[in-house]
C-alpha cells in the first residue's frame, strides 16, 4: 500500500508521458504486471529487479519513450524511500532498541500473562488500531512489526494469526478515518463534515477491522500457516541483562511518536491555519519523521540505559538494526517506482474517462472509480483524491451523513486488493517473510475484506440515516 502525503501527491500531477489510447493503456498495465508476476514466481528473480523491468514493460507497451519512463520510475522510487525508507530505518533502529533492551520482552511477557490465548487476535486489532489512529500505515508498520512478531514466537501462533490483525487495525485506520491525508482531502473535496465523517467512519471502521482482522486471520493462518522469520525477529534480550525497562516506561517511549503526531493532527483541525505560530511548530514537532527521530533518542535513555548499555553498546545496537532492512527499503522504493511510472502513463486519468459513463448510485460509483484506480495505480490516496475529485459534484445535494458516507465509500475503495504495484504489498511480504503467492492470499484479501465489507456497511447505513 502506497500511502503518501499530501504534499508527495504533487509529484502525481505530471502531464502523461504517453499519449497511447485506453485500449493500449490497459494493455501496457496487463501486461507490466504480468511481467513482474512471472519473473518473481516463474524465475525466481529478485523482486527490486523484476519491479524495474516490470514498469520498463509497461512504458514499451504503451509506447512511451523509454527515457521518460526511466526518470517516472526513479522519480517514483526516490518519493517513496524519502518519505517511508526513512522512517523504516528510523524504525528499525527503534525496534532494535526495544528488543536489545528487553524492552519488547517486557511488553509481550506483559500481554501474554494477560492476555488469554483466544483474546490475543482481539488485542493485536485494538492495540493497532489505536496506534493506527494518528500515523501513516508505514509508521504504524514499524513500530508494531516487533511486538507482532515476537507475540507470534513467544506465544506458538501462526504468524497471520496475530500479524492479520494487527495490519487490519492500521488499514481501516488509514483508509476511514481523519486525520489521514486521503480522508481529510475527500472530505475538503466533497464538502462533508468532519465530525460527522469521523463518527461514521468509526462506526464502519468498527466492524469491518473485526472481520478483516480477527475473524479472516482464522482463516489466513490454516492457508498460510507460517512462523516469524528468523532475520526479522529481534532476539530475546540476552540472560547477562542485569535489568530491563519497566513495561509503563517502554510502552510510552513506543507510543511517543504517536502521541505527536496526534498532537499535530488535533491542533490542524482546532488552528486549521497554515500560517499560524502553532500549527508551524506542531507541523514540525509532529511530521513522521521528527517524531520517530525523537523516539529514537529518547530510547537509547530510556530503555537502552535502563538496561545499563554502555555508548558503545549503544552505536552497536543502532548499527546492527539498519543491515537487515536495506532490501526491503529497496523493495519499496521500486514498487513506489512502478506505480509512479503507472500514474505518469495516465492510467489513473483513463479510469477516470472511462468511469463517467457508469449511471449507478453515487456511493457505489465512488466506490467502483476508487477501486479501479487502486488497482491501476497502487496508491490508496491517488484512488481517494481522484474518485473524490470525480463524484465531488454529486455531494452538492446530498444530506450531511450521506456526504461523509460518500467520502467513507471513497475510503473503503481506495483500500480493495492490494497487489505489485503497492509499495505496502512489499513491505508486508518481506517483513513477513512470505511469497508473492502468500502475500496475495492474507495480505491482499486482507485489503479486499475491508474494502468489500466497509462499503456494504456504508451502503447499510444509507439506508436507515
Amino acid at each position: 500500500m502506497t500511502h503518501l502525503s499530501v504534499e508527495m501527491l504533487a509529484a502525481d500531477a505530471t502531464e502523461p508521458i504517453t499519449s497511447a489510447g485506453h485500449a493500449q493503456l490497459g494493455i501496457a498495465v496487463l501486461a507490466g504486471i504480468a511481467a513482474i508476476v512471472l519473473l518473481i514466481t516463474k524465475f525466481k528473480l529478485h523482486a527490486f529487479l523484476s519491479l524495474i523491468i516490470g514498469s520498463l514493460v509497461l512504458g514499451a507497451v504503451a509506447g512511451a519513450p523509454l527515457d521518460k519512463v526511466i526518470t517516472s520510475f526513479s522519480a517514483g522510487l526516490g518519493t517513496t524511500v524519502a518519505g517511508t525508507g526513512v522512517l523504516i530505518a528510523l524504525g528499525a533502529v527503534l525496534g532494535r532498541l526495544l528488543a536489545d533492551s528487553g524492552g519488547a520482552d517486557q511488553i509481550v511477557d506483559t500481554i501474554l500473562a494477560r492476555a488469554s490465548r483466544k483474546a490475543m487476535p482481539w488485542a493485536m486489532v485494538l492495540i493497532a488500531g489505536i496506534v493506527g489512529l494518528p500515523i501513516f500505515f508505514e509508521v504504524g508498520i514499524v513500530l508494531l512489526i516487533p511486538v507482532v512478531l515476537l507475540v507470534a514466537k513467544r506465544g506458538n501462533f501462526s504468524l497471520m494469526r496475530i500479524g492479520i490483525p494487527a495490519l487490519a487495525g492500521l488499514s481501516v485506520m488509514h483508509g476511514l478515518i481523519p486525520p489521514h491525508p486521503g480522508p481529510l482531502v475527500a472530505i475538503d473535496a466533497v464538502g462533508a463534515n468532519l465530525g460527522v465523517t469521523l463518527a461514521l467512519g468509526v462506526v464502519v471502521a468498527v466492524p469491518t477491522a473485526i472481520i478483516a482482522g480477527p475473524v479472516f486471520s482464522r482463516y489466513a493462518a490454516r492457508w498460510v500457516d507460517i512462523r516469524p522469520p528468523e532475520n526479522m525477529v529481534p532476539e530475546r534480550a540476552t540472560d547477562d541483562l542485569e535489568k530491563r525497562p519497566g513495561f509503563g516506561i517502554t510502552v510510552g517511549t513506543v507510543l511517543l511518536p504517536v502521541v505527536m503526531m496526534l498532537a499535530k493532527a488535533l491542533v490542524d483541525i482546532v488552528v486549521d491555519n497554515p500560517e499560524h505560530t502553532v500549527q508551524r511548530v506542531f507541523d514540525v514537532v509532529g511530521s513522521p519523521l521528527i517524531a520517530l527521530l525523537t523516539a529514537v533518542l529518547v530510547a537509547m535513555f530510556t530503555l537502552g540505559r535502563a538496561a545499563g548499555f554502555t555508548r558503545g553498546r549503544l552505536a552497536t545496537t543502532v548499527e546492527k538494526s539498519l543491515a537487515p532492512i536495506a532490501g526491503v527499503v529497496l523493495i519499496v522504493g521500486a514498487g513506489g517506482g512502478f506505480k509512479q511510472t503507472l500514474v505518469d502513463a495516465g492510467v489513473g486519468q483513463m479510469i477516470l474517462d472511462v468511469s463517467k459513463g457508469w449511471n449507478i448510485s453515487a456511493l457505489l460509483l465512488a466506490w467502483l472509480i476508487a477501486v479501479a484506480i487502486r488497482l491501476a495505480t497502487g496508491s490508496a490516496t491517488v484512488a481517494t483524491i481522484s474518485a473524490a475529485g470525480l463524484v465531488a459534484p454529486l455531494a452538492a445535494e446530498m444530506s450531511t451523513t450521506h456526504a461523509a458516507l460518500l467520502v467513507l465509500a471513497i475510503g473503503c475503495g481506495s483500500l480493495f486488493f492490494s497487489h505489485v504495484n503497492d509499495a505496502g504489498f512489499w513491505l508486508v511480504k518481506e517483513y513477513f517473510g512470505m511469497n508473492v503467492g502468500q502475500t496475495l492470499k492474507t495480505w491482499s484479501v486482507m485489503e479486499t475484506l475491508i474494502s468489500v465489507v466497509g462499503i456494504g456497511c456504508v451502503l447499510l447505513l444509507s439506508l436507515v440515516l
